[in-house]
């Protein structure tokens, strides 16, 4: 397992100039919300819309302004993930980053923003149900955990593949399924790593200035490490999947 880990990180370190680059849609796509005329927050290195405020004074301009801001957040997301995902792959298949992006980028960007709208979309309707429930935030967490282990390889099987998003998915389900430990090495690893950061931050520089530093760090260098650590997983167990 600590054999991910350092391979991960010599991608990372190989190619930092441009996992920085790539990078910078993460940051954009955090950003979006926060500068759109909506209620909202910053937690652990994210932004998030105050759905309990939205859902008392929803009216058609704020719905169209969630709408929007929501679906660019997702884009650059998109973009940001299929480049870094594609060094992973250029490094694998030892061909050009700067060629195999400019090839290959669009095509996979499509694929994987509409798993992500797919994905948003169950979010939005957990959210609206666990309002109505009255444990709105603890149903959208349950829901949101559960519903993104089965696509955790899917970006990954989209990008190194080529698959289309429904066999991304079945793919990434039955990986998780045979063989789950690097999922929970990602998932503990990415929480204690922010939690680490964003509490270093608010001791050095207070509770507001922290919230936008763990935000940039956060969308900078911790996700894109472990944007390649899935690449990087999936790599090294795709051939347990079915072609």
């Amino acid at each position: 397992m600590a054999n991910i880990l350092s391979e991960a990180f010599e991608t990372y370190k190989d190619n930092l100039m441009f996992v920085i680059f790539f990078s910078i849609p993460f940051v954009i796509a955090f950003l979006i919300p926060f500068f759109a005329p909506l209620p909202t927050y910053i937690s652990s290195g994210g932004i998030f819309i105050r759905t309990s405020s939205i859902a008392t004074n929803l009216n058609f301009v704020s719905l169209a302004v969630i709408i929007i801001a929501t679906l660019f957040s997702l884009l650059f997301i998109s973009f940001a993930f299929v480049a870094i995902s594609l060094i992973v792959k250029s490094k694998k298949t030892r061909s050009k980053i700067s060629k195999r992006v400019i090839q290959d980028i669009e095509r996979y960007v499509s694929k994987v923003f509409l798993l992500l709208i797919i994905y948003t979309f169950i979010l939005i309707l957990a959210n609206v149900v666990g309002y109505y429930l009255g444990f709105m935030t603890l149903l959208t967490s349950v829901v949101g955990f559960f519903a993104f282990i089965p696509i955790f390889y899917a970006p990954s099987a989209i990008v190194v593949d080529n698959k289309k998003v429904g066999r991304a998915v079945k793919d990434s389900i039955r990986l998780i399924i045979s063989k789950p430990l690097y999922f929970i090495m990602w998932f503990v690893l990415i929480s204690i790593l922010i939690t680490v950061v964003d509490g270093v931050m608010i001791a050095i520089a207070g509770n507001y200035v922290s919230m936008y530093l763990t935000l940039v760090i956060t969308s900078l260098l911790i996700l894109p490490y472990f944007v390649i650590f899935q690449a990087e997983a999936y790599m090294k167990r795709f051939a347990l999947l079915r072609h």
